[in-house]
């Protein structure tokens, strides 16, 4: 206690004698040394450790808290996503015997289900009846000719998979390979 109370006594003179330096000179100007400036802080104990601490920490947590808000932006993503691919698969199963253009039918469906996402970036791929189909239209001329309308038979299986684009960006720092994607894919009974 009583070496405390010397070191106190120290630090408040160190104060006292760095102030009346200061005051004697122009006024705005501070002539204080540079290592005496934190020195009366630093003999007087823990003053100032939970900013160094803060110093130390933050941007560990800075980095945290963005890691945090861009891996939620990938998720919604993914759940936009998954969600526009369920509503396209249902719409070419409702529609079938309507639409010659199954595969546009799906696109524009899920395109419009996926606001946030940008369509330029979308590729699908449909299986309709057992035939696969991998581009944004597969028009037929007739629902009895060969072709995506005709394969879209009431009881048969539609499945429609898309893929996004998948980037991790953090402060500039791609942590994601450049060929990562988000990948959906729905069934739905053909009506």
């Amino acid at each position: 206690m009583n070496g405390q109370t010397d070191l106190r006594e120290r630090a408040n003179a160190l104060e006292c004698s760095s102030i009346r330096a200061v005051t004697s000179t122009e006024p705005g100007v501070d002539r204080r040394p540079a290592g005496r400036q934190f020195l009366p802080l630093l003999l007087l104990g823990e003053h100032g450790q939970s900013l160094v601490e803060f110093a130390l920490i933050a941007p560990m947590l800075l980095l945290l808290a963005t890691g945090i808000m861009v891996f939620g932006l990938a998720m919604n993503n993914y759940l936009q996503l998954t969600n526009a691919v369920s509503v396209g698969a249902r719409t070419v199963a409702i529609n079938a015997g309507v639409t010659l253009d199954p595969c546009a039918t799906a696109a524009n469906a899920i395109i419009a289900a996926a606001p946030g996402l940008n369509p330029a970036n979308f590729t699908f791929s449909y299986t309709f009846s057992g035939h696969p189909y991998s581009s944004n239209t597969c028009s037929s001329s007739s629902f009895n000719t060969p072709g995506a309308a005709k394969d879209l038979a009431s009881g048969s299986t539609v499945t429609v998979t898309a893929t996004y684009p998948f980037t991790l960006s953090v402060f500039g720092g791609v942590f994601s390979q450049s060929n990562a994607v988000l990948q959906a894919t729905s069934s739905e009974l053909v009506q």
